[in-house]
């Protein structure tokens, strides 16, 4: 069984990649949407609600886990690798180095929670491969916002509106592929990147690796909510489509 949780359903985003190289595979959801969102919390708070979830997980026969989660993955995939020596965690990181691969000239924001801003993984990824035309947007309460079906494009209107010419957008949150559309229509013709591929390309890595099967007769999808939000699911499965 493959875990996959992020605090909400912006891990959305990336399941449907890993659904596209794994079409019949077993897997757990969890979406932590009482606790949404991570970034704004402390560390203290964060690496609390890992254990708790990573704990569940296990108990139901998770042997990897996937952090489709930007902020959590920052944050503690170091944490939970110590703790949990026999669980194979798979973290998500902020696309920032295929800025670097394919467009390093470009003038590039990176929006992410200020959780995965202010991390220390996020920091040394930047700085490695900083083009030095680069703008770090923390977009505090953003997640919430999709999350929650709030109203994205005011919000967007407000923290974007002062960047022009910008070439490449680095979506530093699982949340955020999910309004593309309504960030294009402030910032036009830009180009997006974004951690699904990568997390899916190393998923498959570590399957192989560990010689784990990952095929199955049929596809099954558990979905699980810790606020047990009804309406939570239902945009779970259109999303999944």
């Amino acid at each position: 069984m493959i875990g996959i949780f992020d605090s909400g359903i912006g891990g959305v985003t990336i399941f449907r990649e890993i659904l596209k190289s794994i079409p019949k595979g077993h897997f757990i959801y969890y979406s932590d949407s009482i606790n949404n969102p991570y970034g704004d919390k402390s560390k203290e708070e964060i690496l609390t609600i890992l254990d708790n979830i990573v704990t569940k997980l296990i108990d139901m026969g998770c042997l990897i886990i996937v952090i489709a989660c930007n902020t959590a993955s920052s944050i503690g995939v170091s944490y939970l690798r110590k703790k949990y020596p026999q669980i194979l965690f798979i973290a998500t990181e902020p696309a920032y180095k295929m800025v670097h691969d394919y467009n390093p000239q470009g003038k590039t924001l990176v929006m992410a929670t200020r959780g995965t801003i202010e991390s220390e993984k996020f920091l040394e990824l930047y700085h490695k491969y900083d083009n030095h035309n680069t703008i770090l947007l923390p977009c505090i309460g953003l997640a919430e916002l999709i999350e929650n079906n709030g109203n994205v494009s005011e919000y967007l209107n407000k923290i974007l509106g002062q960047y022009k010419n910008i070439d490449n957008v680095v979506l530093g949150c699982t949340h955020y592929p999910l309004i593309k559309t309504e960030i294009k229509k402030v910032l036009s013709n830009v180009t997006f990147y974004d951690g699904a591929k990568g997390v899916t390309k190393e998923l498959l890595r570590v399957l192989k690796k560990y010689n784990l099967n990952y095929e199955f007769a049929k596809l099954e999808i558990h979905f699980i909510d810790s606020s047990q939000n009804k309406f939570k699911e239902k945009i779970f499965w259109e999303l999944l489509q």
